[in-house]
This record gives C-alpha cells, structure tokens and sequence, in this order.
C-alpha cells in the first residue's frame, strides 16, 4: 500500500499524483486512489470519497498543482485558460464547503501573482502553494485541538455529529483535535458518535478512526441524541462544519442543528471546531448558505439490499443544514475560541 504518512490527502510530488483514502470503502476497506485527471479529482470530491471540508480544499489545491504540472500547453494564454477551467470545475463539484472555493482561490492567487513567469516557474509556484496549504492545515487543526482541549478538562465523555475528526482533514481533524489533544495531554475523554444519517460518516469513520486511535467510542442512532443528553452521558458537544456565515450561522452535517437545540435545552456546552478560513465573510447570515441536495437513493437504497422505500415514495435529502448562533456555545479555531463578535 502507498504510504500515506498518516495522512488523509497526500501530494505524492515524486509522480505528481492526488493521494487520498477512498472514504467510500471504510471501514471495511482501505483504498487509496492516486489521481491525476480532472474527471478524477472532480468525482472524488463529488462522491465523498474525500470529504470534511478541510480535506476537500487542500485535495483540490493539491488536484489543481497535479493537473498544472500535466498539463501540455506550450503558450502562457493556453496554460491560463486551462488553468481557470480546472478551477471553476473543481469548485462546482460540492457547493456548500467554503474552504473548497476559498483553497482553490489561493491556487487562483498563487497563478495570479506568479502569471508573468515562465510556465514551469508557474507550475513550481503552484505546487508550493498546495504544499503550503497541506501543511497549514496540519498546523491549523493541531491548534485547533490545543485551543480546545482545556474546555474538556472536567469532560467524562462528549457528542460528536458526522466525522470532522483525522478523516476530515489532512491529518488532526477539527472537532475531534481536542479530544486527540486531551489524549496525548494524559486526559482521556470517551466519545459517543452520532451514526449521521443519511451517509454514515459517524458509524463509518468517526467510529472507525477513534477505535483506531485506541479512543473509546460508542456508536448511536442520530434520534438516540435526546437520550444521552438526558441522561446525562455526555458533558459537550463537538462538531465540524463546512462554512460559517459572518453572524455566526452555522453550516454543517444535516442534523446537526437538532443537535445543538438539544444541547441548548439541557444546559450542554456545544462547541464549533473550524479553522478562521471557514468563516464566510461575504455572507450576512446563514439563510445565503447554498444547502447542498443529494440523490434521495441514499437514504432508499443505498445501505439495503434491496429498496427499502416503497416505488414511488420521494424523499428529501439535504446535505446540511443550519444551526443558528444563539444554539452555540463558542467556537474553537486555530486563532482561540471565540464568539462571533470576535470573527
């Protein structure tokens, strides 16, 4: 197997190729693709074989690197136009993740400023920028969990909604960094996993990647929330998300406002983990935030052997939705924790 060096997205510059797990296959299979077309890298991100909007914005910056460097254009104009279609084809793969456009806009900056150079001085410019990103990203979601990891302190056990941990990102993850901190600090905090209906990412990933991790993790039913609340199982709530508007509006894995409602209702602290990129300051609130509508087939068929919906039932399947500012607690970014008069 190819030597990811515990990552989730690897530039393998050696044979300029897009490394990647194929999160589709987890748990019971690990795959890496390597990629190096642009069909390739646009349907690995639209099919969720890479996902967590950190991991999609460096695989794409990563993606456009690839694609420069194999590209055969021989005039600057030819080169430039290439170069800006891979972009907005990249960015039209998933709609609602900020860091998609926004690391595919650095790649954009990186060409912009470096245009007048000779085409291989371009392409060399453009790898160092997906470089870059990677291991920003690494440093980000590290602090991230340094930042966090104190608010644990008196934590037994926390909830998790979706996979925002090591899965989603190059390498830490973003909600799950501080439970990874607190654990390499000494401190060992338990976590219960939302199953995130409709396309697992909690049971398949969140599950897989603690118990790999030697993290003590139990898997529930998203309706199973209420309960562990209630119960008081849990004394926080963590969670991801994919693009956070300039009031705090939060935008991320369907389900995860009930969750924060919930939280809001028995008195459970309920925690946002992004890096600062993250925070969309072109928008004013969470209602300009595109929700992301999927193929009614994964919440139907896709984990049946056969369709468990009657013919000719439709279905409803949003990707996101948005918790509102008043439901969160603070939000932890590679900056501190903060609240969105801080932003």
């Amino acid at each position: 197997m190819y030597d990811m060096h515990g990552e989730t997205v690897h530039f393998d510059t050696e044979n300029n190729r897009l490394c990647l797990i194929d999160q589709t296959k987890l748990p019971n299979e690990t795959v890496i693709l390597s990629l190096h077309t642009a069909e390739e890298i646009y349907t690995a991100i639209a099919r969720l074989q890479v996902r967590g909007a950190p991991a999609i914005g460096v695989a794409a910056a990563i993606g456009l690197a690839v694609l420069a460097n194999e590209s055969a254009a021989e005039a600057s104009a030819e080169f430039e136009a290439e170069f800006r279609k891979n972009a907005a084809y990249l960015i039209s793969a998933r709609p609602t993740a900020v860091n998609l456009p926004w690391a595919v806009g650095e790649m954009q900056k990186a060409f912009s400023e470096n245009r007048h150079k000779s085409l291989p001085e371009i392409k060399a410019a453009l790898t160092r920028c997906a470089l870059g990103l990677h291991a920003a990203d690494i440093d980000v979601c590290r602090r991230i969990g340094e930042y966090g990891a104190p608010l644990l302190k008196n934590c037994r056990a926390v909830l998790t909604h979706c996979n925002a941990g090591r899965l989603a990102a190059v390498k830490y993850g973003t909600a799950l960094a501080p439970v990874y901190i607190a654990k390499a600090q000494g401190h060992a905090v338990s976590v219960y996993a939302d199953e995130t209906r409709p396309l697992l990412q909690g049971a398949r990933l969140t599950a897989y990647e603690l118990q790999a991790a030697g993290i003590e993790v139990t898997a529930i039913c998203d309706n199973m929330a209420s309960y562990v609340m209630q119960n008081k199982l849990v004394d926080a709530v963590l969670v991801g998300c994919d693009r956070v508007a300039r009031n705090g509006d939060t935008a991320n894995k369907i389900g995860t406002s009930g969750v924060a409602a919930l939280a809001k209702y028995y008195g459970i602290p309920f925690y946002v983990c992004a890096p600062y990129s993250t925070i969309d300051f072109s928008i004013s609130s969470g209602a300009e935030i595109p929700i992301e509508q999927r193929d009614g087939a994964e919440i139907g068929e896709m984990w049946y052997q056969i369709p468990m919906l009657p013919k000719g039932v439709r279905t409803l399947n949003p990707a996101f939705d948005v918790t509102d500012r008043s439901l969160i607690t603070a939000f932890i970014t590679e900056k501190g924790v903060l609240q969105p008069s801080e932003f």
